[in-house]
């Protein structure tokens, strides 16, 4: 692949998953409001299981495929390239059957355990798309190994977009019909499986016409799977661990932060899944916060893979103290500014103030769920997936721990403080074996400059909430403050940056998210 051609490539992907995560995040908001925050938790409570299992079973393979092929091209060996796509097909059904059956089967004690009964609609529904995403993602990958990056960028969008539409639309539906909480959680669920449907359409569709399709010259026996399954799944094991993170730890939370909020109110305990839609308004901010993190890994791992095979160390160096900077740079605004602005925010997107001290406390947390995302995508860079995932893994346990412990204390602000404790642990670990590897600036003067700025606009956009009650305002009048807020704020941040040279064009230059733009 050309210095060009790369450069395109990621820009795509980068481009496609911005798009996508913002679209995932933000219909939550409308979601709650048309069919209110049982419905917002039960989805919540039961996205995750789906999403781990969805990237246990995906995550990895796309990259394994495009890995090998990659490499069979380069020697022209057409025979691999067949045998590690019908290898990583038979691989991506006998997962999606296995893990649609697993959850099938035992929906009714899982359903359980994340919060009652009435989560097992939901789940049934949902876990019938992993009959199909595993094999989709094959097609992902088999596309990206040929370095065509638009089928996946574009199935991406297909994905994300009917699968927002269609919840929204069947939310709408099924609250105007005498249908209960679960039932309607349950409808909406259909919007993730259609989205799935429609992005393997498309693929399917854009590799039979596509010129690169696997021609069936040759033979294919049950030792060439035993080979090429055990290759890839060497690969994308240790990469889906990695890329599971925050949806690992939102799994965590729909099995622990129910047990705990029931001990924690007793019998006289609402609705868990009631409370579980106040803590998934946090939720769904926070994951707005973090875009931007999870969509600079894109470019950043395949960037410090070929940096690290030429022995670049500089600029392995180099690129990660940039990248860092700019993570800081967007995420601790984000951050302070949705903690200032928590109570407003709340009644504006979902039209009162209940849990703004959880999503104040989330927010805070989003900065260091940003720099542990970063983190991970950086040790997976460097070559060093299986590290990033024990990591990961230590972080699960300490989560479930934390949850146990600070949620039957706290109620919902201990499900926050977990959240911010584990996350902050996270991005210590990672920056410790970063540093054992390439010796990097963690926190630099530029950094420092970034969250001194940052606190000054949470402050500034905070202190209005001392002097009025913004928790009894309307929707409207807290809508119009949050955007003079930002707006204030962001000129207020940009202003210190200014002021403090805390940012220079080189900086924005040395990236390959920005570099086109500022070359």
């Amino acid at each position: 692949m050309s210095h060009s051609t790369f450069l395109k490539s990621t820009f795509i992907l980068t481009l496609a998953a911005l798009f996508s995560k913002i679209l995932g995040s933000l219909f939550r908001i409308p979601l709650q409001n048309i069919a209110g925050d049982e419905v917002l938790g039960i989805f919540t409570l039961v996205y995750p299981v789906y999403m781990v299992t969805l990237i246990l079973s995906v995550a990895g393979i796309p990259l394994a495929i495009s890995k090998l092929i990659a490499e069979a091209r380069t020697e022209e060996n057409h025979l691999h390239i067949r045998r590690i796509y019908v290898t990583a097909s038979i691989l991506g059904l006998l997962f999606g059957l296995v893990s649609f059956t697993l959850i099938a089967v035992f929906s009714s004690p899982i359903s359980q355990l994340l919060g009652g009964p009435e989560t097992e609609p939901a789940l049934l529904l949902v876990a019938t798309g992993l009959l199909i995403a595993p094999y989709m993602a094959v097609y992902r990958g088999y596309f990206q190994g040929f370095d065509h990056m638009n089928p996946t960028a574009i199935s991406q969008v297909l994905e994300q977009f009917f699968r927002a539409a269609l919840v929204l639309l069947i939310a709408y539906v099924l609250t105007h019909l005498p249908f209960s909480n679960e039932w309607i959680a349950g409808g909406i669920m259909a919007g993730s499986l259609f989205g799935v449907i429609a992005s393997f359409i498309y693929l399917r569709f854009t590799y039979v016409r596509s010129p690169q399709r696997i021609q069936k010259s040759t033979s294919y026996s049950f030792r060439d799977f035993k080979t090429w399954s055990r290759t890839i799944l060497r690969i994308s094991i240790p990469i889906a661990i990695g890329t599971v993170t925050m949806a690992l730890l939102n799994f965590v939370d729909s099995f622990t932060i129910p047990f705990s909020l029931d001990r924690h109110h007793g019998e006289a305990s609402p609705s868990i899944t009631y409370l579980y839609g106040i803590y998934g308004r946090g939720l769904s901010l926070v994951q707005i916060a973090t875009v931007f993190a999870t969509s600079i890994i894109l470019p950043l791992v395949p960037l410090l893979t070929s940096k690290k095979k030429e022995g670049d160390r500089t600029d392995m160096r180099s690129t990660i103290e940039v990248t860092h900077r700019l993570t800081n740079l967007i995420s601790w605004p984000a951050a302070m500014g949705l903690a200032a602005l928590a109570i407003p925010l709340n009644v504006a997107l979902f039209t009162n103030a209940e849990g703004s001290f959880v999503i104040a406390i989330l927010g805070v947390s989003s900065v260091f769920t940003s720099l542990t995302i970063v983190g991970t995508g950086i040790l997976q860079g460097l070559d060093f997936a299986r590290k990033a995932a024990i990591i990961i893994i230590a972080g699960v346990i300490s989560k479930v721990f934390l949850n146990l412990w600070l949620v039957e204390w706290l109620g919902l602000e201990g499900a926050g403080l977990s959240t911010l404790i584990v996350y902050v642990l996270l991005a210590i670990v990672n920056s410790f074996f970063i540093v054992r590897y390439i010796s990097f600036t963690i926190v630099s003067k530029s950094d420092l400059k970034i969250i001194g700025s940052s606190l000054v606009m949470g402050i500034l956009v905070g202190l209005p909430a001392l002097y009025y009650s913004i928790a009894d305002w309307g929707r409207w009048e807290a809508f119009t403050y949050s955007i003079l807020a930002i707006v204030g704020g962001g000129i207020a941040y940009i202003g210190c940056l200014y002021v403090l040279k805390a940012i220079d064009r080189e900086t924005l230059k040395r990236m390959p998210m920005f570099g086109k733009y500022f070359s």
